[in-house]
């Protein structure tokens, strides 16, 4: 199963000058747990926005620069989503984790998405590509009002793409 993991705004925002646009404790705990010991794949801007690798999961970096390579043993550089998806086929569960290109070439590929929706708007110079919701079936919702350490409300939203 491929599934896409993201948080979005309202609006779709994802982030701005390759930063998140909120810190959410929960949604990055729920990260973690659903990532861990799993293939992860992203565009280059998506890994150097983290300040190392996440631990207890394999990097798949998507570049166009052939000239690209990276330090870390748990990261692999690829050149297109077709090789970053063939790394991954016989795996039971692996995630795309962004960024907003990333997301859109992988939406025809994915089985299911996992979207922590935050219920704001930002301005942003990247965003979650708009889906059909006719072809997903909302599986699972479970909303999360804001607290003393969450600044907006969000639920997190589970489609599982429905079968032709």
């Amino acid at each position: 199963m491929l599934s896409i993991i993201a948080a979005a705004a309202e609006n779709n925002a994802l982030g701005k000058d390759n930063d998140l646009l909120w810190h959410l404790p929960d949604d990055f705990k729920r990260f973690k747990t659903l990532t861990s010991g799993h293939k992860i794949i992203m565009g280059r801007k998506t890994f150097e926005s983290f300040p190392k690798p996440l631990p207890n999961r394999t990097h798949i970096i998507i570049t166009r620069d052939t000239d690209y390579s990276t330090i870390y043993a748990d990261c692999i550089v690829v050149h297109s989503l077709d090789e970053a998806l063939d790394l991954v086929k016989e795996e039971s569960l692996s995630f795309i984790i962004g960024g907003g290109e990333i997301y859109k070439l992988g939406l025809e590929h994915a089985n299911q998405i996992d979207l922590t929706r935050v219920h704001a708007s930002f301005e942003a110079d990247t965003f979650f590509p708009d889906f059909d919701e006719n072809k997903w079936q909302l599986t699972n919702k479970e909303y999360h009002a804001k607290d003393e350490r969450h600044k907006y409300d969000f639920t997190y939203l589970t489609y599982v793409k429905k079968r032709d």
